[in-house]
């Protein structure tokens, strides 16, 4: 038998390896209703020159249909009218909604931990729910949903941040990857080892903040406020998941690619901060998932006589893909992506690949976003 078909055989063995994994989330049933929660909650949403954000979600939090909480809005250094905005809201909401202005300062303009630690400090409740401006809640009850995630004593709850649907390529690899991260990160945790979770939808105790010292650990990185805080304080005891449609956030996709590889490539920075653990689990699957493509298209080419038994491992290890891909769809949507899963897959393998060497030549990004305002820009003065 050829070299590339052992070498095929040991890939595919791997990866059925994660896919039994990630089957235990996506068999995984949930409740049709949210279980009850009365616990107070606050919620934390910081943004930075998001005026007209901030005028949309704000809203949309106070018609949340959960009985005991607040809003805590952080208005992160904005030059834009983000503080009036906000003074407005405040006037219309009264204490439901608390209002933190954070000044400009350079020591901090690179990221939002600062920002995020005094909304946490200014919140009146221990119990904490996270997303950010440019989200919005899927439903009325999406509070509900993620406060039942205090339960049973567990301290920390990952949700899932979507990103809506459009008609173009870029769209559907940015929905892919969020799908796919979703995916690993509720199904390791579902078996006991959580490694991240998404600032946009998120959840934890004040205390649990507090006995970690915040984002001390990793302050001097421009990122990481969501996942590298979960990867340093999430363990099998302490965390749920939390993915009914219901619970989940929504936010705009990048329409320009520019800046989604801006953004990907500041994600990725943070992945070499994880536990030791975590990083060899999430590489072994992603060196494991280019290999395949790697070795299936060598060995068609190097070793035509074996294409019968190279597509047939292939074709296994689609199944489980596909599989684990349409099970995950009940709780995370995404159908539609299913048809083109193979060019999406090997399309975001590339361009990981290239955030990942862009990393290396260039360094991490070393800002929030990619086009930061400028305070003596022309654009910036008009629109404060």
């Amino acid at each position: 038998m050829g070299i590339f078909v052992l070498l095929l055989a040991g890939i595919v063995g791997v990866q059925l390896l994660y896919h039994f994994v990630f089957m235990g989330f996506a068999f995984k049933k949930v409740k049709t209703t949210p279980p009850k929660a009365t616990h107070p909650v606050s919620v934390v949403v910081c943004g930075r020159n998001e005026a007209a954000n901030f005028s949309e979600i704000i809203p949309q939090l106070m018609e949340q249909t959960y009985p005991n909480f607040e809003v805590v809005a952080v208005n992160d250094q904005s030059i834009d009218t983000s503080e009036k905005v906000l003074e407005q809201l405040k006037y219309q909401y009264g204490d439901r909604l608390k209002v933190v202005n954070v000044q400009e300062n350079d020591r901090f303009f690179n990221g939002k931990k600062f920002g995020l630690t005094l909304g946490i400090k200014a919140a009146s409740h221990e119990h904490l729910i996270f997303t950010d401006a440019d989200c919005r809640p899927a439903t009325a009850n999406w509070l509900q949903w993620m406060a039942s995630g205090f339960g049973s004593h567990k301290p920390l709850v990952l949700g899932f941040g979507a990103y809506n649907r459009t008609r173009s390529f870029l769209n559907m690899i940015i929905r892919f990857e969020t799908m796919q991260t979703a995916i690993q990160y509720f199904s390791w945790a579902n078996v006991g080892l959580p490694y991240m979770g998404v600032g946009r939808n998120l959840g934890y105790h004040r205390k649990l903040f507090y006995e970690a010292k915040g984002f001390v650990k990793h302050m001097h990185l421009p990122y990481g406020d969501d996942d590298l805080f979960v990867n340093q304080v999430a363990h099998s005891k302490n965390t749920n998941i939390v993915f009914h449609k219901d619970s989940h956030t929504l936010s705009e996709p990048q329409e320009n690619f520019k800046n989604w590889f801006f953004q990907k490539r500041r994600h990725l920075a943070a992945g070499k901060f994880y536990k030791k653990q975590h990083t060899f689990l999430l590489g072994c699957y992603a060196m494991t998932t280019l290999g395949f493509y790697a070795v299936l298209a060598c060995g068609l080419v190097l070793s035509p006589q074996f294409w019968q038994e190279l597509l047939v491992l292939a074709g296994l290890r689609y199944v489980f893909s596909y599989l684990v891909m349409a099970l995950s769809g009940r709780h995370l949507g995404g159908y539609d992506l299913l048809l083109l899963l193979p060019v999406l897959e090997l399309s975001l393998l590339v361009m990981t690949a290239a955030q990942h060497i862009a990393n290396w030549l260039n360094g991490p990004p070393k800002r929030w976003k990619y086009k930061p305002y400028q305070t003596n820009s022309p654009e910036a003065m008009a629109s404060v």
